[in-house]
């Protein structure tokens, strides 16, 4: 994480892996040869080959699911890495050997003793306490190697909130939990690290990011890139759509803003910089459309399985519910990248220079036919896991239609390794995150900060919106896809529950602007890495990002206000208008943030496409009609009366 004092600083560019192994600390691991490296990918193998078994013949009583999930995911964490920064990423240090052991053994206990646990019934006794206190002082120094620090702070935060409830003066106090009673609850029931969130990572979560994996070894993510070069490289500000379009695609599947960045940016913004975009603008639209990766479905980065399990739907109606939002946020990214190459007059690559769509298509675009499946399969009924695993299966056998894409049977164990290295991240924050529902089933904190909120809001639907907005953001800075979710839903969702918002909605709310805390100074990791890779001042990046992203900002106050756009209880003649004057106003929006239209706009234009932009997005007969109306005078102004002189380089402060 970047502090605050470094925004007026500028940072040198780096490279890809440089910026993952900076603001991605899931990627910061070891790489080891010899012995140790056959031990790790021994273990990712039969991790993998549990779960697929598993997926397959059927899961495992909760308890003891989740518990052998957790076991691997201890060994992997802490043979991969190291517990100091400064420890070798190429030897193995005894201590790391001696967490692995006692972390897999915490969660092995489980296994070992299940039957005489089940008849106990919740009767532990003081070994049971010391190996649930131990557990789950493992799951912390896993999380805090992994996830980082704003997790563990979190975390910590509700553990204390559990002890010192008597103590806490007003709303906000409990009879507080005894110390024995709080580890027995978080270790030994499925109210705490073994909940809802540790089994969806040990179901779904896991086949899905065992897919992409396998998605990745063919070269889709390549595939994407130049099939958004094919679309968009030659239009106005190419590479910048490029960026949108491909990070958009691969958003599919991807469950890191940060990893995204990384991955699509690499190629991106050097292509932006070379075209004559300010290096803060070109990490800004990465880290923008990288974030946006994560609100769309059908993964929203492993959340979409979450959310179903949270809320009580099934999944295919949290995908549907993610539609619309997401083609939203994502047409607001790319009206903001049009009219800065506008205003700047940036031209495209040349034509001569980008792939042919039609021969991309032939070559690889059988690629694409496991992500079209799966879609189907979820469409039609199929449980996750199950399409999961027909479509790992279906993505190995169409990489063998073409000699080029082929997998070869390293291929495919290396992909069993890189699935089980991929789910530590998620799998840790899970367990974490269950750390936090635990404190907040065993005090009920969820209702009273709902209740704190709405006091503040004075029972008014609007400001308790937005502050359960800033809740959101502040709880969802640094944090990890699946636990943002999971701490907003359960903190932050409820305050809107209680007034009547639709279930769906009001976590579809907090989760947004739980994920857009990415894009948000002060925190604003992939707007971070973005700038990494750029070589651009941080802070401005951060900002400029967060302004592409306005849609986020705008949105789930209007899914909140009118639920069609998230296909509830709604019509398609209500869905399709709302979608379309939504889209109307995220260019108005989009042309106001960027202050450009057919020319540059002076404040009253400005003022005008903002105002009307905002009002065709709320719902309403008599705001659509102020909007459009709003809208078109200031058209029309900027086509009758130009700004004369030329454009010049301003700061996006």
């Amino acid at each position: 994480m970047i502090p605050v004092s470094a925004e007026n600083k500028k940072i040198e560019e780096l490279s890809a892996e440089e910026v993952l192994q900076k603001f991605d600390k899931e990627s910061n691991k070891r790489e080891m040869t010899g012995v140790w490296d056959k031990i790790i990918s021994a273990i990712c193998i039969l991790f993998a080959i549990f779960q697929l078994y598993t997926a397959t013949f059927g899961v495992l009583d909760a308890h003891l699911q989740r518990a052998i999930h957790l076991a691997f995911g201890f060994l992997l964490i802490f043979l991969l890495y190291p517990a100091r920064k400064s420890w070798s990423r190429n030897k193995m240090h005894p201590l790391d050997v001696a967490f692995a052991l006692v972390g897999a053994a915490s969660a092995l206990y489980l296994v070992v003793n299940y039957q005489e646990l089940v008849l106990r019934a919740g009767m532990n006794n003081e070994t049971d306490f010391i190996v649930g206190l131990i557990g789950t002082l493992m799951v912390f120094e896993a999380a805090r190697r992994v996830v980082g620090w704003p997790m563990i702070i979190v975390a910590f935060c509700f553990m204390l909130y559990a002890f010192l409830g008597p103590y806490i003066p007003g709303i906000m106090a409990h009879r507080g939990v005894e110390v024995q009673e709080m580890f027995d609850h978080l270790y030994f029931t499925t109210e705490g690290i073994f909940g809802t969130p540790m089994g969806v990572s040990s179901t779904f979560i896991y086949l899905f990011i065992l897919f992409g994996a396998y998605l990745e070894a063919t070269g889709l993510g390549k595939f994407f890139i130049d099939l958004a070069n094919a679309i968009a490289g030659w239009a106005a500000g190419g590479p910048a759509k490029v960026a949108v379009l491909s990070s958009g695609l691969m958003g599919t599947v991807s469950g890191s803003s940060v990893g995204n960045v990384a991955g699509t940016g690499a190629f991106t913004i050097p292509m932006m910089k070379k075209l004559g975009y300010r290096p803060a603008f070109a990490g800004a639209v990465e880290a923008a459309a990288s974030t946006g990766g994560q609100l769309m479905p059908p993964v929203m980065g492993a959340a979409a399985f979450l959310m179903a399990e949270f809320v009580g739907v099934p999944y295919f109606d949290v995908v549907k519910a993610a539609v619309i939002p997401a083609m939203l946020y994502y047409i607001g990214v790319w009206l903001g990248v049009h009219y800065e190459a506008k205003k700047f007059g940036l031209k495209g690559t040349p034509r001569d220079q980008l792939p042919k769509f039609g021969a991309l298509f032939m070559e690889k675009g059988h690629l694409a036919i496991p992500l079209v499946v799966i879609v189907y399969l979820l469409v039609s009924g199929y449980t996750p896991m199950r399409a999961a695993l027909a479509a790992i299966a279906l993505t190995i056998i169409c990489a063998s239609l073409r000699k080029s894409t082929r997998i070869s049977f390293g291929q495919i164990i290396q992909g069993l390794i890189d699935g089980s290295k991929g789910v530590l991240g998620v799998l840790i924050a899970c367990a974490t995150a269950g750390i936090i529902i635990g404190v907040v089933t065993k005090t009920g904190v969820g209702l009273k900060v709902a209740t704190a909120l709405l006091d503040l809001a004075g029972g008014q639907l609007l400001p308790a919106m937005f502050f359960t907005m800033i809740t959101s953001l502040i709880l969802g800075m640094g944090v990890p896809t699946t636990a943002n979710y999971v701490i907003t839903s359960t903190i932050a969702a409820p305050a809107l529950v209680q007034m009547n918002v639709p279930v769906l909605a009001a976590h579809m709310f907090a989760f947004y602007f739980g994920i857009v805390a990415d894009v948000t100074p002060p925190v604003a990791l992939a707007a971070y890495a973005g700038a990494g890779i750029a070589g651009a001042n941080p802070m401005r990046t951060g900002v400029i990002a967060a302004k592409l992203a306005i849609a986020a900002f705008i949105v789930p106050y209007i899914f909140v206000l009118a639920p069609e756009l998230l296909m509830i209880n709604a019509t398609p003649l209500t869905i399709t208008y709302s979608a379309v004057t939504a889209i109307i106003g995220m260019w108005g929006a989009s042309m106001a943030m960027i202050g450009f239209c057919q020319n540059l706009l002076n404040l009253p234009q400005r003022l005008m496409f903002l105002v009307g932009g905002i009002c065709m997005i709320i719902p309403g007969t008599l705001t659509d009609a102020i909007g459009i109306g709003l809208i078109a005078v200031a058209y029309l102004w900027q086509r009758t009366n130009k700004v004369k002189g030329a454009v010049k380089q301003e700061e996006d402060l």
